[in-house]
């Protein structure tokens, strides 16, 4: 026979500060957005609160808008995480580099890229008989 022993173990419980506040505003709706610089190539992702606050942002940077969906701000932080780990870098106030890998990516992950630059691949499957 066997003998094994049973191990007792106690989990800590580690505290820590969290700070209910930004985390409620991670979780406030607005839009989530995608627009696109011709003079440098470059795509820009993020979130704004209202169509207004949009319309400001595109007017100011001379961007286009290529799509935008309703959202939060914690599908920004949740994209940027994935690209990190995806490793595709950016520079500050979350502009890419345009490439069609990152567009199949954001189109992957469900972030509002259009049709403009990015054409979905549809697979159509045919059945042969014999």
């Amino acid at each position: 026979m066997n003998k094994r022993k049973i191990k007792k173990g106690y989990k800590i419980l580690i505290s820590s500060k969290f700070n209910l506040d930004n985390s409620i505003d991670k979780f406030k709706d607005g839009i989530i957005y995608t627009l696109y610089s011709d003079e440098f190539n470059s795509l820009k992702v993020g979130f704004a609160e209202n169509d207004k606050v949009l319309e400001k942002k595109i007017s100011r940077e001379a961007l286009i808008l290529l799509d935008m969906k309703k959202g939060n701000k914690k599908d920004l932080f949740l994209l940027i995480t994935t690209l990190k780990e995806l490793d595709i870098k950016y520079s500050d106030n979350f502009y890419f580099k345009y490439s069609s890998s990152l567009m199949r990516h954001l189109s992957t992950l469900g972030w509002p890229v259009g049709r403009s630059l990015y054409k979905q691949r549809k697979i159509k499957k045919e059945l042969v008989c014999a």
